[in-house]
């Protein structure tokens, strides 16, 4: 192989002042070892200095999407690997992190995190802002309630947020009480029209693109909802099966066993015992699973194609909290079937007991 084409691994440790890099060669060697500005020119100017074919590795963080749109053009792959894979025993350092990194790129053992984002980047921009300002108004109202509920004091449903409802509660506070909860109400008050602004461009944004319409007729889904899934998935070829996106949403079942095989008569026999459940998959996008969950939580009340689901699985004697997990999967199902295959939901093809 000539030395042009052949193969570099080049591992980056993001800061936000400097970008820590080593280039290995096929056999494991060192060939460099730089530190650049946290600059575009700088590490575009290093990347195209290293000969061969080039792959370029870092962690996922929060400079990783601007590193990925960076180098993607100038490279011939960049792997962005989930950090909670690497983690390993002994020193640590940029240099020791760089080296681990590129000699795990160059024996193929790194977790990739899907970063091809550039066609949906508006809209994960709008439903990320819309997400924040949505934890932050949660966040108030839970802080003015906690004002009353310290005090002894019921505020049950919307009085303590609502204009004719609050006045009677904030008289039951002292002076000082009273100015903290009038502060908080008055931040609510503020975030509310952000968070509909926030809501209005992210939907708009997401009307743009085709899965939205799609996803918008399942039952449930509604308008958000759409608009977070395209901002999250991107793409639903990025999953192969149903069992995959059911990893990704947080609704894998995870399991444990050991000494799974044992001796009778001599010879070596399986266990006839099943493995042991350890809950949900603790790794997963928390945007999908609030999506699925929640949709699930909603069907299974209201009335419709999920609702029939969700009492079949009741009458089989399934409990009801692993009732609405089923309902979750087969919600989370039905969206990638129907995305990849770019047709709208069909209420006659979901059989309550399949």
């Amino acid at each position: 192989m000539g030395k042009t084409t052949a193969k570099k691994y080049v591992a980056i440790d993001c800061h936000d002042a400097t970008l820590v890099v080593e280039v290995i060669d096929e056999k494991g060697s060192t060939e460099l070892k730089a530190t650049v500005s946290t600059r575009a020119d700088a590490i575009r100017s290093l990347v195209a200095s290293v000969k061969g074919t080039v792959e370029v590795v870092f962690e996922e963080g929060i400079l990783a999407q601007w590193l990925h749109e960076v180098l993607r053009p100038h490279v011939s792959r960049v792997v962005v690997c989930d950090p909670r894979k690497n983690r390993r025993q002994g020193s640590k350092n940029d240099r020791i992190d760089t080296h681990a990194l590129a000699t795990r790129l160059r024996m193929g053992e790194l977790s990739p995190v899907y970063h091809e984002t550039a066609s949906v980047q508006a809209l994960k921009e709008m439903a990320g802002v819309y997400r924040a300002l949505v934890q932050d108004s949660v966040r108030v109202m839970q802080r003015i309630r906690s004002v009353y509920r310290a005090r002894a004091i019921r505020s049950r449903g919307k009085a303590a947020y609502s204009l004719t409802g609050r006045e009677a509660l904030l008289e039951q506070l002292s002076v000082p009480a009273r100015t903290r909860a009038t502060l908080l109400l008055h931040e609510l008050e503020h975030l509310k029209p952000l968070r509909q602004q926030a809501k209005t461009l992210m939907v708009q944004q997401a009307r743009r693109h085709s899965a939205y319409e799609l996803l918008n007729t399942v039952p449930y889904i509604g308008p958000v909802r759409a608009s977070l899934i395209v901002a999250t998935m991107i793409t639903p070829w990025r999953f192969r099966t149903k069992r995959q996106i059911w990893g990704y949403g947080g609704l894998a079942v995870v399991t444990y066993s050991t000494a799974d095989q044992h001796v009778v008569g001599g010879k070596i026999v399986r266990r006839q015992r099943a493995p042991m459940t350890r809950g949900l998959n603790p790794n997963h996008s928390h945007v999908m699973k609030d999506v699925f969950k929640a949709t699930a939580h909603e069907g299974a009340r209201r009335e419709g194609v999920w609702k029939l689901f969700y009492e079949a699985r009741i009458s089989q004697g399934m409990r009801p909290e692993m009732a609405e997990l089923t309902l979750a999967r087969k919600i989370a199902s039905v969206v990638l079937a129907i995305w990849k295959k770019g047709v709208p939901f069909n209420p006659d093809l979901i059989s309550p007991t399949t």
